[in-house]
């Protein structure tokens, strides 16, 4: 099964590579179209998801994840509509330059080939894959989560219709619609037909990837993410930015983890941020030091961290706070439990802000703002594919331009090399 769609994926992807910008946007224009007049159906079929996951016992942040409405679907069909006012990255020439012996040589922006991205819960990443894909004039092969396997199979059909009324292959666009993990064990070994894999998951799922693909795999997307409170910051709007960090998506990668706090605030700052965050249903996992300044919290809103509670990811509202000595102590502690996602400082000291960026070795580095931002359309990119935590190819939010490589592109005159 796999086999075959791999081969018509990549059939697929040298027909969708001589596409061009406006044969492209035409397809994802229709796609707009058609996600808002299929609404109701796409509608239904994330009900019955959402019916599953419920009789399943799947966590509120699973069910937050896989949850579709209209307002989610209506944001999903923006994020197409912005694809098609990006640039196609495809084609770029860069670093071009004539040689001493005459060669004009150039760099050419080409699509990667064949994409294969494994998912879970979320099923606005089989659009946000799709159109990525199809910008870039490459083609995708999606498997997502058994628990949306409706609402993957009701979106990728949009997706598929879109491409065949406007002229474009449809196995550009694939979905394995079969929950057999075994098949995901067989993607990951056709090196000869899939270009990347792209993981989109916890970190089981990166883990599986990275031991059994034969294909290169970009892994991210877990993300243990920390804002240190520096002893300069404006501790008032430190909670703010704190409290959006936390609360305003807690089951989302980017969503903040572990705030540290500098000693000589710390009983100005802990307190208040805990009666602020308390009152949107956060709980607290604290260190010893931070709990000093704690003690009119009560025991479920505030509990002693435990030994694993500073390398967990945790999707909910849940925030773990240390009390550190200063930067060099939050540095340390980021590098021994980040996973090298968002990581960011709120400071008003300069130097100290130019050397947390310096030290800090994560894919995004913030200053005096909240780590939710690392999203590709917050940050100008449309949307993303995934969020790369590795150093090859791309790092960060994943859009049209890390879904390219390039060629070399040599013109002479009838040179020959002596």
């Amino acid at each position: 099964m796999v086999e075959e769609m791999a081969k018509r994926a990549k059939e697929a992807a040298r027909m969708l590579a001589q596409a061009s910008t406006q044969g492209k946007n035409q397809t994802l224009l229709r796609l707009a179209e058609l996600l808002w007049q299929e609404r109701e159906a796409i509608l239904a079929a994330n009900h019955q998801d959402l019916e599953a996951a419920e009789s399943a016992g799947l966590s509120p942040a699973m069910i937050d994840r896989l949850t579709l409405n209209e307002a989610r679907l209506a944001s999903m069909i923006e994020d197409v509509r912005k694809i098609v006012s990006l640039e196609d990255p495809v084609g770029e020439i860069f670093d071009a330059k004539k040689l001493p012996n005459g060669l004009q040589v150039r760099k050419q922006r080409v699509p990667l080939g064949v994409l294969a991205v494994i998912y879970e819960s979320r099923p606005n990443v089989t659009v946000d894959a799709a159109i990525l894909a199809i910008k870039t004039g490459n083609a995708v092969i999606l498997r997502g989560g058994s628990e949306a396997l409706n609402s993957n199979r009701a979106l990728s059909s949009v997706v598929r219709r879109a491409l065949e009324e406007t002229g474009l292959p449809a196995e550009a666009v694939q979905f394995i619609d079969d929950a057999n993990r075994e098949l995901v064990n067989r993607l990951l070994k056709l090196h000869e037909y899939i270009d990347m894999v792209i993981p989109r998951g916890g970190a089981g799922l990166h883990k599986l990837c990275r031991e059994i693909s034969t294909i290169p795999v970009i892994t991210g997307g877990i993300g243990i993410c920390h804002l240190y409170v520096d002893d300069s910051a404006d501790l008032e709007k430190a909670i703010k930015v704190v409290r959006n960090a936390k609360v305003q998506r807690p089951t989302v990668c980017n969503a903040l983890d572990t705030v540290l706090v500098h000693r000589a605030i710390a009983g100005k700052f802990i307190p208040p941020l805990v009666q602020t965050l308390a009152a949107d249903g956060v709980r607290f996992r604290a260190d010893p030091q931070a709990l000093e300044y704690l003690p009119a919290f009560s025991t479920p809103v505030v509990q002693p961290a435990g030994p694993d509670d500073f390398d967990t990811e945790w999707l909910s509202l849940v925030l773990g706070i240390k009390v550190v000595d200063g930067l060099d102590e939050a540095i340390e502690h980021i590098a021994e439990h980040s996973t090298a996602h968002s990581d960011g400082i709120l400071t008003e000291n300069y130097a100290h802000a130019r050397r947390f960026v310096a030290e800090v070795d994560s894919a995004v580095v913030y200053v005096n703002a909240s780590t939710r931002f690392t999203d590709g359309g917050q940050l100008g990119l449309g949307a993303e594919v995934a969020v790369s935590t590795q150093r090859l190819h791309a790092r960060g939010p994943m859009g049209l331009r890390e879904l390219t490589t390039f060629k070399w592109v040599v013109e002479g005159e009838y040179h020959t090399r002596a």
